[in-house]
């Protein structure tokens, strides 16, 4: 809405500005005004007498503007002037950035207004340097939780390498309850139990029951004594003297008990060369050795297995499940599981180890249950194929096949086609057999072994005469 300036102020309630006090006016209406024309010449420039960090712009005077702007703020002015000079009004705003002989920077916030018939231009100015910096302390408060942040990860992630791969069990208690919060893998080792089961367990489950009494108090007084607690660990069906080294702090406004075991070594178990022998041999061995549960779960691997599936530390895998590096996944560790959980050991069993990273080994397994322990484990010993000699020709296991005639006596009696055709339909038999007798007559197990679906497995079944001798 437009008003007619000589009728608002000869007509309206305020009365006509005699020249001498406008100026004053407008000084200290706004922080600093300055008068330009169209072409953004500066006419004159008035100051705000309370605001001194400006000092004396009279120099300003007939000089361009934006020989006074920082040169992200001179486009700002272009486009402002172009509007007014095509006749636009400028409803909104404009922030602009003083520069003075590249010394000093100030933001000011300009309101363009047309007046009187010669095409000046009043801008109405209001500092920003307050809102500046207020942004600047913001952003700076922003960095400085950003870097605390990533200081956290740093030390949780120092915890976590240190938790993970120390040789000695931990737990991580509740000061007054003495439930189990957190346990490092040789805990969880030690206690033969996975770390989900011993979770919210309390940790006098696991101490033989002369020492339960006062459990929490005796920890309590040893972590602020700074000395060791002798207790008996019952762990594995066994129990074993042990040293607790309890340290008592505060997190998260709740007071926990971190607590290190120190087992009891038997000195005889030490000094028996047999088992020395073994231990070595895990160790030092060409083969990977992998230790799990009953359900594929890895406990134990040595630097052998590492290396063939590409992995620095153990612990990166450790309670991960075996079938993640198998070709074929949970359909081999499911046949291998079945086997030598049934007959209690499976000689050979071809198959590609992958990595992370999707890299294929070609390798045989053998494996072997170990019993004796409350929790049974299952021995995998794993040999590279990939670089060892080519297996023989095919053609002595085709021959083998009293049904079949061999390859040689088919020559000059048949076509190649034929013949090619023929040894296929035996090669086919003889996969499908192997697959079925693997897997136990498992029809789903072996169709994903061979990369075939169920119906196409039972329609071969039948074309070979497969499924009565199978399954009758």
């Amino acid at each position: 809405m437009k008003t007619s300036a000589s009728t608002f102020w000869d007509f309206g309630s305020i009365p006509m500005i005699e020249p001498e006090f406008l100026g004053n006016i407008l000084a200290t209406s706004s922080d600093i005004a300055v008068m330009i024309d169209l072409m953004g010449s500066i006419k004159s420039v008035l100051v705000n007498q309370s605001e001194q960090y400006y000092g004396d712009l009279s120099h300003w005077e007939g000089k361009n503007i934006t020989k006074f702007l920082t040169m992200d703020s001179v486009p700002k002015i272009e486009r402002a002037l172009d509007k007014l000079n095509s006749g636009q009004t400028i409803l909104h705003s404009i922030e602009l950035n003083h520069q003075d002989n590249a010394k000093w920077q100030f933001p000011v916030r300009y309101n363009a207004h047309l007046v009187g018939q010669n095409d000046n231009i009043l801008l109405l100015g209001r500092d920003l340097r307050s809102i500046s910096e207020t942004q600047q302390q913001l952003v700076k408060a922003q960095i400085a939780v950003e870097q605390s942040h990533e200081e956290r990860k740093e030390y949780d992630a120092h915890y976590r390498s240190i938790f993970s791969t120390a040789n000695e069990p931990i737990f991580v208690l509740d000061a007054k309850t003495a439930k189990i919060r957190q346990a490092n893998p040789a805990a969880c080792t030690l206690l033969g139990e996975d770390i989900d089961a011993i979770l919210s367990e309390t940790f006098g489950k696991f101490v033989a029951f002369k020492d339960k009494k006062d459990l929490i108090d005796k920890m309590a007084m040893a972590a602020m004594s700074k000395t060791t607690l002798r207790v008996i660990i019952s762990h594995n069906g066994q129990d074993t003297e042990a040293s607790l080294h309890p340290v008592i702090y505060r997190a998260s406004g709740q007071q926990v008990l971190l607590v290190r075991l120190n087992l009891d070594k038997n000195q005889a178990n030490l000094n028996d060369p047999l088992s020395q022998n073994l231990i070595d041999l895990y160790k030092n061995g060409t083969d990977g050795i992998v230790f799990t549960n009953a359900s594929g779960v890895i406990s134990f691997v040595n630097e052998s297995f590492l290396e063939l599936i590409n992995t620095a530390q153990g612990s990166e895998i450790v309670g991960r499940s075996l079938g993640d590096f198998l070709s074929k996944g949970q359909i081999d560790l499911a046949v291998m599981l079945e086997n030598v959980q049934r007959v209690g050991q499976m000689r050979i069993y071809s198959t590609d180890l992958k990595n992370d990273f999707g890299l294929k080994t070609a390798v045989e397994v053998s494996m072997t249950q170990i019993a004796g322990n409350t929790s049974k484990q299952v021995s995998f010993v794993i040999r590279e194929t990939s670089r060892a000699e080519p297996p023989g020709p095919i053609r002595p296991a085709i021959a083998s096949n009293d049904n079949n005639p061999s390859i040689a006596e088919l020559v000059g009696s048949a076509s190649l086609k034929e013949i090619v055709a023929e040894t296929t339909d035996v090669i086919e038999k003889i996969c499908i057999q192997t697959a079925v007798e693997t897997t136990n007559n498992n029809k789903a197990a072996a169709a994903e072994m061979l990369g075939l679906s169920r119906q196409s497995l039972y329609v071969k079944l039948h074309k070979y005469g497969l499924v009565d001798t199978e399954e009758g």
